[in-house]
């Protein structure tokens, strides 16, 4: 009996930015995405706020004193980093690359500024041009964010509308993203950001095919 085997065919891998307003549901979004999808890594954002309710360091965030993040800043340690809500976020290179030398698809959550800082590094990077894939998260409406916002139960009235009109700004910035995802049920998003990430890793641009 002839036995068969299937070849991986080598690939470039995929940086897949996903940003969306504050509550829109990208932080569940991407914990689905990672479950359905295990080769597809989350990078852990650095942030200098405080850890909210079971947080974990290392887990969730790399919760940094601002001294070392903005020693880090100096450094040149971070892709992107940005002050939000007047706390500082930021990602930082080596910990991509980890992800890359492991052969890991790299899952990166962050806000609006960030990805701007990204795209705009890729402008004069080809590897990271090759590699990032962003994709826009919206809430059908600012009701339905409003909504949101408030099942969370974790800020209070004056912080929800500051970040309702955070979003407005936000949203507008959707055309600069590579994918749009309306947000409708966990489901549904989910079979979205899958169907984007799978079409994504067969792209000419990113297979190195053998002799034939």
């Amino acid at each position: 009996m002839r036995s068969s085997s299937v070849t991986k065919t080598p690939r470039t891998p995929i940086l897949l930015l996903i940003t969306a307003p504050s509550g829109a549901g990208k932080t569940t979004l991407c914990q689905n995405l990672m479950e359905a999808e295990p080769s597809v890594h989350r990078v852990i954002t650095c942030t200098t706020r405080p850890p909210r309710g079971n947080e974990i360091n290392g887990v969730d965030y790399h919760f940094l004193d601002k001294s070392d993040f903005e020693l880090g800043i100096v450094k040149g340690d971070f892709l992107e980093h940005a002050v939000v809500y007047d706390s500082l976020y930021g990602t930082r290179k080596n910990d991509i690359s980890k992800q890359f030398e492991a052969g890991h698809d790299v899952l990166l959550n962050i806000d609006v500024q960030g990805a701007e800082s990204v795209r705009d590094q890729a402008v004069n990077e080809p590897n990271l041009k090759q590699a990032l894939v962003t994709v826009f998260m919206t809430p059908p409406s600012l009701d339905e964010l409003e909504k949101r916002l408030r099942n969370r139960n974790t800020d209070n009235e004056e912080t929800i509308q500051k970040r309702l009109e955070h979003a407005r700004h936000e949203i507008k910035e959707w055309t600069f993203f590579n994918y749009l995802i309306i947000s409708g049920s966990m489901d549904e998003d989910l079979q979205k950001i899958t169907s984007i990430i799978q079409a994504e890793r067969v792209k000419a641009d990113r297979l190195q095919l053998p002799n034939l």
